[in-house]
């Protein structure tokens, strides 16, 4: 199975530090279509809004990391000051585009969660503010290492499935893996998979296996169990669930899930997110 280092070894970052300071009151991040925006918070206390909704305080000290470069705003208290450092980090566009699918929308880890990745941070923007030869060059590797640190972490914290990373920055399987995501209703099979990415059956298999660990149909089996349980969690019928995750009816998603979890959806809907 392809590692976190076959996933970095194919990037090729770029940081650039465009505030450091103290920031007091509202500020407004506009989005970047070419970069994730990293944030690191010194001191003081600040809060995270995102167009999605999303809020986050952070007052101890702290790196956010934002990879799809999503508009946000960070709010310090009135009368109040935070010390900040921001920066965005670019990668290559169809590594962004595949990578932002799967990584969460923010990461945010405190010092104490994770040293290596604050360090990391810390030096990153001093180098930025020094105009020693090679600055670049260094700011670029500490980016690389920064990114290897923040991917193990939501790798280790079990955010993201690193299969699934290296599938998408695959650069013939990355294709098949945002059809497959966005199609599971579609009738898919092992030799349309191959088709879909100009190889012989065989030799897809073979890659499919040794960069995901899985078995193409397994993994699909997987992907689309998952999305049924959210949308059973968000109660439609189990024959809606069936049709939209790529099975004929309500029986033939009832018989996979059951051999998956060892219940079926309604069971296992009832003892999971149902009060008695």
């Amino acid at each position: 199975m392809a590692t976190l280092n076959d996933l970095i070894q194919e990037m090729e970052l770029q940081a650039e530090v465009f505030f450091s300071g103290g920031l007091c009151g509202l500020q407004a991040f506009t989005e970047s279509e070419t970069a994730g925006h990293l944030h690191l918070l010194r001191s003081g206390a600040m809060t995270l809004y995102t167009d999605q909704g999303h809020k986050l305080r952070m007052e101890t000290p702290t790196v956010l990391f934002i990879p799809g470069g999503a508009r946000h705003r960070l709010q310090v208290d009135d009368s109040q000051e935070a010390e900040l450092v921001c920066a965005t980090v670019s990668f290559p566009i169809k590594h962004k585009t595949l990578l932002t699918d799967v990584l969460p929308k923010f990461v945010c880890v405190e010092t104490s969660d994770n040293d290596a990745i604050y360090n990391t941070a810390q030096w990153l923007f001093q180098e930025a503010f020094q105009d020693d030869q090679g600055k670049q060059v260094v700011i670029n590797r500490l980016c690389d290492v920064f990114m290897v640190y923040l991917l193990r972490h939501v790798v280790d914290q079990g955010t993201v499935n690193i299969a699934l990373l290296t599938a998408c920055s695959h650069s013939s399987l990355a294709p098949l893996m945002v059809q497959l995501q966005e199609n599971l209703e579609q009738d898919w099979t092992v030799n349309s998979m191959a088709e879909a990415v100009a190889m012989s059956r065989s030799k897809f298999a073979a890659l499919f296996k040794e960069t995901v660990g899985q078995a193409p149909m397994d993994y699909l089996t997987d992907l689309r169990m998952t999305k049924a349980q959210g949308l059973l969690k968000m109660q439609r019928p189990v024959s809606l669930v069936a049709n939209t995750v790529g099975y004929e009816d309500a029986s033939s998603l009832t018989r996979v899930f059951k051999k998956r979890f060892g219940l079926t959806p309604k069971q296992w809907l009832n003892k999971h997110f149902r009060k008695p």
